[in-house]
């Protein structure tokens, strides 16, 4: 069941759960195309694609909708506001590697389109970031696949408990990280 869900949906699930976010899916990438379901190769380029595009998307939107989205949603303000003070600093390191930051991903590129950094050196860097990212964190799923089979021996029997511990993990961080968002939003108001 496993291998056909994978063999015919792991690439656009790669390409759309990069697109939103990311890391916990490229790590699941990594790690089906250790056990032979997916093509490495393939994984990383899903997951650069989809990462690029999605701050490509966040940038624009930035440059185009920043203010009305910012009035729409006061609680961005704080974040992008923290960008922008990052930008001040930093602002190549910054382009370059804010995919690796928990919690960075999704306000910076809307953050740098409302900056006025430009077009191009945004998807210059951008490119960059996305290409080390989409590789490094599609080894690093690889690798994880190689270091519990040197652990536990043939994988493939744990492939299931493996892949929705990892899953299970990802969603209770996510959940804990919308809890104290809700709590601190709840005790400013």
């Amino acid at each position: 069941m496993l291998e056909s869900l994978l063999s015919h949906y792991g690439y656009p699930i790669l390409f759309i759960g990069t697109f939103l976010e990311g890391e916990t899916v490229m790590v699941l990438g990594g790690l089906a195309a250790h056990l032979g379901y997916l093509s490495l190769d393939r994984v990383i380029a899903c997951g650069f694609c989809g990462t690029l595009l999605g701050d490509q998307l966040g940038f624009f939107l930035g440059r185009r909708h920043g203010k009305t989205l910012l009035a729409r949603y006061p609680s961005w303000q704080a974040r992008t506001q923290g960008v922008f003070d990052k930008l001040d600093q930093h602002q190549n390191l910054l382009i370059l590697g804010f995919r690796f930051v928990y919690g960075l991903r999704t306000v910076t590129p809307f953050a740098i389109g409302m900056s006025g950094v430009s077009y191009l050196r945004f998807i210059l860097l951008n490119l960059t970031g996305a290409g080390i990212w989409a590789i490094s964190i599609g080894l690093a799923g690889y690798y994880f696949g190689q270091a519990v089979e040197a652990l536990l021996g043939d994988i493939k029997r744990y492939e299931l408990i493996l892949m929705t511990s990892i899953i299970g993990i990802a969603i209770l961080i996510w959940l804990v990280h919308i809890y104290r968002r809700r709590r601190s939003g709840s005790k400013i108001t």
